[in-house]
């Protein structure tokens, strides 16, 4: 090489309208053998947004190969100290002929004064034992070293996966936050009572409310006509908004008090409950979560928790309906089995109980431990274990990477003081941690694997299970996309077992995620593996989370169908309850109008919503990477035009799944 190398610089600003920035930007290029002193690039141009700035640039002494761009940004004096968002940056060597190709030092993300020196490089993603410049190995793990002083864990609840300890928004930095924009939320019928600290006076003043808050709401308003029919139970524990307890049983639990003289009414003639067990008729609702938990205190009243046990049935008319209900886990004279030939307020009542223990399981588990949590287990792991260049950080980043800013913002307001928790919900802020915590020590890796999980629980064949059918569709193309994109970079099982930075990322998750018994890979040994969990945390930051909170409203927005608190202990006997009684056991007014306005919010995709499997990054719009992107899109369309087909022939179509409506990361 000759002692003066000359090089044309392009700076490519990105080109959003908040991208430029008025702050003085130096630039030094990275040799194998040396590295040029920093050149101002915007002195006679400007960085604008769109804008591309040339800068010529000489090395005085031997460069070498360039291997790294180091920019740095400096606020001027009198001008507002603004971000910037870079591109990328391309470097010509002049001596060599003019055709020659530019090199690219991918960036496509924002860039601070007080980041201080950032270093580019260019050339394809790779693994760490492919890196063969030092300063690359180098520029490795100084990335992860600054990382890991950024982004550390902290205990949320004792026994739960950890998450990020960050105090504030603002520390998260510009790159790892985003702007939710809200669709308009029409709240309009449900804002004027929240000072109505009293009961519903009767039905038909909550069916009035109902009438114009839901009277645009197809499926609420199918909820409402059908909420008091059994074979609507069973439907909504495989289709609701929390389709992962239902499991086949073939025992009945010896907790359940229950003979199989007292089920035979309910079963086919000739049949026997030992026989619809054998045959794998008999499904089981356990709410054991819950057992012993005391109610939270709402608008000064005790409210209630209970554990039910509920025995459901498959029925000749492919209906899953439920035949026995005990309200709490031990039996008992003042525990009893509720059954459908009991009079109708009191196998009302059973079931509202149920409906009232799935609303916290629902909310607190799978919901926001399964999805919210799950994203930010791995979203800090990521970041810690994976430098950029690594092709896992890429895959999953745009899977994650809003999690913990949303996160941060639920654990300040649902989940605290004065929160909705706190106000309106019989899981309160001294039951929510223990919730969370027998919950993660129960957790199955296998339970997080669609395939896995449907077969365990014996959900996957049932004819109406449109959530099992439409998830194992989705999973099955997300899993394609990984295995593809697994086996660009890693030629065999080896590389798997040798890659000591993803090794790295599956202990951080270990050891800061789920027991040891959970059944999580303790060590990655082939791609299979890897495509597997890589898979799994894909589909519940993104699918699972639209199947479990975007169908929230229509379920909750007919109260007795989702009570998120119960103000009356479970009924120790039969016979002794009235239709009146049944609303005093249902939650003040004040209360059910704050959870419902803050599931309306919660079930509003945002107006910038990124569909599943669709990127912004430019990562992915080049060569094998583009081909496996344009391929998992046209699968999840056909998934996409199937689902509506179907559902064009429903009276209550399911439409969460419905790979359109997935939003790429849990973003809400």
């Amino acid at each position: 090489m000759g002692s003066c190398q000359e090089f044309e610089v392009t700076v490519h600003t990105s080109p959003g309208t908040t991208c430029g920035t008025y702050s003085r930007l130096y630039l030094s290029l990275i040799g194998s053998q040396g590295e040029t002193p920093p050149v101002t690039v915007n002195d006679k141009h400007h960085l604008l947004a769109g804008s591309t700035c040339l800068v010529l640039v000489r090395a005085n002494g031997p460069l070498g190969p360039v291997v790294l761009v180091r920019l740095r940004l400096e606020a001027q004096i009198g001008f507002p100290n603004v971000d910037w968002h870079c591109n990328r940056v391309e470097v010509r060597q002049r001596t060599i002929a003019e055709d020659s190709e530019a090199q690219v030092f991918l960036c496509d993300k924002w860039l601070r004064t007080s980041d201080g020196d950032v270093e580019l490089r260019s050339g394809k993603l790779c693994l760490l034992a492919e890196e063969t410049e030092e300063q690359l190995k180098q520029h490795r793990l100084s990335q992860l070293q600054r990382q890991q002083e950024v982004i550390r864990w902290r205990l949320f609840v004792e026994g739960a996966p950890q998450c990020v300890d960050l105090k504030s928004l603002a520390e998260l930095g510009p790159n790892l936050s985003y702007t939710h924009q809200s669709p308009a939320i029409n709240m309009h019928y449900l804002r004027g009572f929240a000072g109505r600290a009293e009961p519903w006076t009767s039905f038909s003043e909550m069916e009035t409310v109902f009438a114009h808050a839901g009277h645009q709401n197809s499926a609420a308003r199918f909820v409402k006509a059908h909420w008091k029919e059994d074979w609507y139970f069973g439907y909504q524990c495989l289709n609701g908004c929390n389709p992962l307890l239902l499991r086949r049983t073939h025992t009945v639990p010896p907790n359940l008090a229950v003979t199989s003289h007292m089920l035979r009414p309910f079963l086919p003639a000739g049949s026997s409950l030992e026989e619809e067990l054998q045959n794998g008729k008999i499904y089981l609702l356990d709410y054991k979560l819950l057992d012993g938990l005391e109610g939270n205190q709402i608008n000064g009243k005790q409210t209630y928790l209970s554990a039910p046990v509920c025995l459901l049935h498959l029925n000749r008319q492919g209906q899953v309906v439920p035949i026995a209900i005990q309200l709490q886990q031990t039996p008992g004279p003042q525990n009893p089995v509720f059954l459908p030939s009991d009079s109708g307020c009191d196998w009302l009542l059973a079931k509202i109980w149920v409906h009232s223990a799935d609303f916290q399981g629902h909310q607190l588990v799978s919901h926001y431990l399964r999805t919210h949590m799950m994203a930010e287990l791995c979203c800090v792991a990521t970041l810690r274990q994976f430098p950029e260049h690594h092709p896992l950080h890429q895959l999953l980043m745009p899977h994650i990477r809003t999690s913990m800013q949303i996160n941060l913002q639920a654990r300040a307001s649902l989940l605290a003081v004065n929160g909705v928790f706190d106000q309106a919900v019989a899981s309160g802020l001294k039951t929510i941690p223990e919730i969370l915590r027998r919950a993660s020590a129960t957790i199955q890796y296998r339970s997080m694997c669609v395939p896995d999980d449907l077969s365990d629980r014996g959900v996957d064949n049932l004819p109406h299970s449109f959530y099992a059918q439409d998830a194992l569709r989705v999973w099955e193309a997300l899993h394609r996309f990984v295995l593809g994109w697994v086996h660009l970079f890693y030629r065999g099982d080896e590389d798997v077992q040798n890659d000591s930075e993803l090794q790295n990322w599956i202990t951080d998750i270990n050891t800061h995620g789920f027991t040891q018994n959970s059944g999580f890979p303790q060590r990655f040994q082939t791609k299979a593996e890897v495509s597997q969990c890589l898979t799994m945390f894909i589909y519940s930051c993104s699918a699972l989370h639209a199947a479990v909170n975007f169908s929230q409203l229509d379920f909750a927005l007919w109260l007795p169908n989702c009570p998120p608190a119960m103000l009356r202990p479970p009924p120790q006997v039969k016979g002794a309850v009235t239709d009146q009684d049944i609303l005093s056991y249902l939650p003040d007014i004040n209360s059910t109008q704050r959870v419902l306005m803050t599931l309306k919010m919660l079930s509003q995709p945002g107006v910038d919503f990124i569909p599943l499997c669709h990127y912004r990054e430019a990562i992915f719009r080049a060569g094998a990477h583009r081909k496996l992107v344009e391929e998992v899109q046209a699968e999840l369309k056909a998934i996409n035009d199937d689902i509506t087909e179907r559902n064009s022939h429903l009276e209550l179509p399911y439409t969460y799944l419905s790979p359109s409506g997935i939003e790429n990361s849990v973003a809400i």
